[in-house]
């Protein structure tokens, strides 16, 4: 049977938590803003790479009625419609703005990705950072230079990807296109790790898994751990780059870029 004194000891501890409570720090929260497409269906996969003191600021582009193909992402590359994406996350100042988005940073070419970096900086991007730019950079990074590639893609939009690699003397030993032109964000685990495997080869250094739309978080260090080698992905590198430019280290575990590639070690 509980006594009053009982009674005033839980009520005193009640205020102590609630005192306690009220006077802890409030945690501040850097921005950071992400730009996708419109079918972009995995924003809790960008959270992941997420550290807890940043926030993710998410617009997507205007829809387009075509399906995953070379007119599509030269849609999604526009500067009249980048530029009001830009403009739209500049609200909460984010430190930096993320275009996540591979093919439609690398249809156009080394230059295509270049004017569309320049867009961005120009409608107001205090840094920017686009899926493609970001590959070239996490390449460097891990000193690579050959790798294999995997793709959702239909043939003419992973030409583009090879294309704009070898504009930047990364050679690709071997490359597979899945044929997808539409629905990417459902492929399985299974799926992309059997690819990965079926287009690896001894003289790649690192394998590559392109589009933002494919799951990849969870399965790339255990295929690092299989195949020998550094397996990078197009979410992976984005947010790798837009944290290093909002002076911020992405989280993962096991992951070659994370880990080898930290602000620290760069």
């Amino acid at each position: 049977m509980r006594t009053d004194g009982d009674h005033m000891n839980g009520t005193d501890a009640e205020h102590q938590i609630v005192e306690l409570a009220a006077t802890t720090r409030t945690p501040w929260q850097a921005g950071v803003g992400v730009i996708a497409p419109y079918d972009f269906a995995l924003d809790r996969e960008l959270w992941r790479w997420t550290p807890d003191d940043v926030s993710l600021h998410v617009t997507r582009l205007p829809c387009v009625h075509v399906p995953v193909t070379v007119d599509q992402a030269a849609d999604l590359s526009r500067e009249e419609h980048v530029a009001p994406a830009v403009r739209a996350l500049l609200a909460p100042e984010p430190l930096a703005v993320g275009y996540a988005c591979a093919s439609g940073s690398f249809v156009h070419g080394r230059a295509g990705e270049q004017r569309l970096h320049q867009s961005m900086v120009d409608a107001g991007a205090p840094a920017a950072v686009t899926t493609s730019g970001a590959l070239v950079r996490a390449l460097d990074a891990l000193d690579v230079n050959r790798i294999a590639v995997v793709t959702p893609y239909v043939d003419s939009v992973t030409d583009r990807l090879l294309s704009y690699l070898a504009e930047h003397r990364v050679e690709v030993t071997s490359s597979v296109g899945l044929g997808l032109l539409s629905h990417i964000w459902r492929v399985t685990y299974a799926e992309v790790s059997a690819a990965v495997h079926s287009v690896d080869r001894p003289d790649a250094q690192a394998v590559f898994i392109s589009c933002t739309n494919v799951l990849t978080y969870d399965i790339i260090a255990p295929l690092e751990r299989e195949l020998g080698k550094p397996v990078i992905a197009a979410n992976q590198v984005t947010m790798w780059a837009v944290m290093r430019a909002a002076d911020r280290q992405a989280v993962a575990h096991g992951q070659s870029l994370i880990n080898v590639a930290a602000p620290s070690a760069a």
